[in-house]
Parts: C-alpha cells; sequence; structure tokens
C-alpha cells in the first residue's frame, strides 16, 4: 500500500492544477481519475470539444459569407463531417496527452479507477 500526502480525486480542471501545485510544494502528490484521459468532462466531453467544433464552423461560415470580399470565390463549398470531428478528437488528444505529461513532469502518481473512501487516511481504487 504506497503512501502519499495528498492524494486528489479527479482530473479536471480543479484536480489536475491542485495536484501540480502540491507537487511543485513538495508533496508527494497522486491523482485518480476514473476514465482513461486526464482533463474531466471539460476537455474530453464538454468545453474544449465544443469549442474546436465551433471554430471549424465559424471557418466554414466565413468560407461562405465573408471570403468573397476578399476576392476569394469558393464553389461547392461543404462540409467534411470526418474531417471536422477528426480534428476535434486531435485537439482533445493534444490536451490530454499535455496533461499526461505535466504529471509525469511533477512526478504525480496517476491512478485509473473509481475513487472510495475507506477511512478518513485511506482510500479504495
Amino acid at each position: 500500500m504506497e503512501k502519499f500526502d495528498v492524494t486528489i480525486i479527479g482530473s479536471g480542471p480543479g484536480g489536475y492544477v491542485a495536484a501540480i501545485r502540491c507537487a511543485q510544494l513538495g508533496m508527494k502528490t497522486a491523482i485518480i481519475e476514473r476514465y482513461p484521459n486526464l482533463g474531466g468532462t471539460c476537455l474530453n466531453v464538454g468545453c474544449i470539444p465544443s469549442k474546436a467544433l465551433l471554430d471549424s464552423s465559424e471557418h466554414f461560415y466565413n468560407a461562405a459569407h465573408n471570403f468573397k470580399t476578399h476576392g476569394i470565390e469558393l464553389k461547392d463549398l461543404r462540409v467534411n463531417f470526418s474531417n471536422m470531428i477528426g480534428r476535434k478528437e486531435e485537439v482533445v488528444k493534444q490536451n490530454t496527452e499535455g496533461i499526461k505529461f505535466l504529471m509525469k513532469k511533477n512526478k504525480i502518481t496517476v491512478f485509473t479507477g473509481h475513487a472510495s473512501y475507506l477511512s478518513k487516511n485511506s482510500l479504495d481504487i
């Protein structure tokens, strides 16, 4: 059974920032995430993916409505949803890999699983 100064449940924006700061302050730190990728809801299925899709949508809108004023004419403009979703997935992957790198760089132990308290000083994963 490994012992830590601090163990954080959840690797969303609050969790991973807290883990990094604790490690920077010299604490032996662990973080527990139930899902396979770090970053929580915001990074994996919420804020970041929706912003990536909105960015792609804005580019499409500009191509359809604003490019002509710049002398750019596009024939048969269309959306390739597969590529758009692929780009969104790549944005998410880059961000989750970045958090994974920060955990390693700061020597934070990452556990994958659902955490439950056994006592005030023990967790079950």
